[in-house]
């Protein structure tokens, strides 16, 4: 794993070598609302987007409380375990008031881009595979995203606002379902 990882257990994290990690994290465990509409379920960690419906709204989907300063970060690994659509996103950090700042989201084939700008972020996010996903967030500065550890994607983060973070699965404006994904290990720090 990258420098920036943290331990999920105990309430404050250290860093665990060089790298420009912060010394001392703190870990919570924000609270959410569960977020269901069109063709989408959600069932624990199972979130399922069950039509190839491509008008409307469809997702399956936690939503997590807002936050407006300082550095958050989010880590959690998936796996779709069934997927006949594709450009389905998975995990977002959405700026409150603006509208979507990071989504990143899955075609069929395997291919994580971002949504906003189509990016790709990296490949291999295939049925049954686990990935493991960490954003960094220091807002007013840059969002980064390790995947598997590696980072693989940067972007500058405006300041002002509040931001929340999403994870399950959202047919955005070009995609279609069906789609099965399991979130598992997530976890959360500030600093």
């Amino acid at each position: 794993m990258h420098d920036g990882f943290w331990s999920g257990s105990g309430g404050r994290a250290s860093r665990r070598r060089g790298g420009g990690a912060p010394a001392c994290l703190a870990t919570y465990s924000p609270s959410y609302t569960v977020q269901q509409q069109g063709c989408g379920t959600v069932s624990g960690l199972t979130f399922h987007l069950s039509c190839t419906s491509t008008s409307g709204y469809d997702r399956a989907e936690r939503r997590y409380v807002d936050y407006s300063s300082g550095q958050r970060r989010f880590q959690g690994s998936f796996r779709i375990t069934s997927m006949g659509g594709s450009r389905i996103s998975l995990k977002q950090t959405f700026h409150d008031d603006v509208g979507p700042f990071f989504l990143l989201a899955v075609e069929n084939g395997g291919r994580l881009y971002s949504v906003e700008g189509g990016a790709t972020v990296a490949s291999g996010a295939t049925v049954g595979t686990t990935v493991a996903v960490q954003t960094i967030h220091t807002v007013g500065s840059k969002l980064q995203v390790y995947i598997n550890g590696s980072l693989k994607f940067t972007e500058s983060a405006p300041d002002g606002g509040n931001y929340y973070d999403k994870v399950g699965a959202y047919r955005t404006s070009s995609g279609s379902g069906p789609i099965t994904v399991v979130w598992s290990n997530l976890a959360f720090a500030y600093q």
